[in-house]
């Protein structure tokens, strides 16, 4: 297993003053951003130890106007560490606010640290 979860926080954290990796506390200030890792599981192994690891994180944003210049946003931060967004859709919300869900996967070496596209 390859913990990734600091790198996402560090390349996410200056795009919103309210970014957690638990669902926002605080609704008075949006953009809200909850980046969650939804799957991290051996993808190959080589001589009896994990060699890659597939990964899969889900980032949430809600704004009371619209979500898209954080999505872009978001999407730039997020692509730079080498993961593929695989899903972005907005999501009805009863709040009332604007709600989009974004999806990244990607194959990171467990010994380079480096990404590989999944596919």
């Amino acid at each position: 297993m390859i913990n990734v979860k600091d790198q996402v926080y560090n390349q996410i954290r200056d795009i919103s003053n309210n970014v957690s990796d638990s669902y926002p506390a605080d609704w008075a200030n949006l953009p809200a951003i909850q980046y969650v890792e939804e799957d991290n599981k051996v993808y190959e192994w080589v001589d009896g130890e994990e060699s890659k690891s597939y990964i899969r994180y889900k980032i949430d944003i809600w704004h009371n106007r619209s979500t898209s210049a954080c999505a872009l946003s978001v999407d730039k931060a997020i692509s730079a560490l080498g993961l593929r967004r695989t899903l972005c859709q907005d999501v009805a919300d009863p709040s009332g606010l604007k709600h989009k869900v974004m999806r990244y996967e990607g194959i990171i070496d467990v010994e380079t640290q480096m990404v590989y596209q999944y596919n």
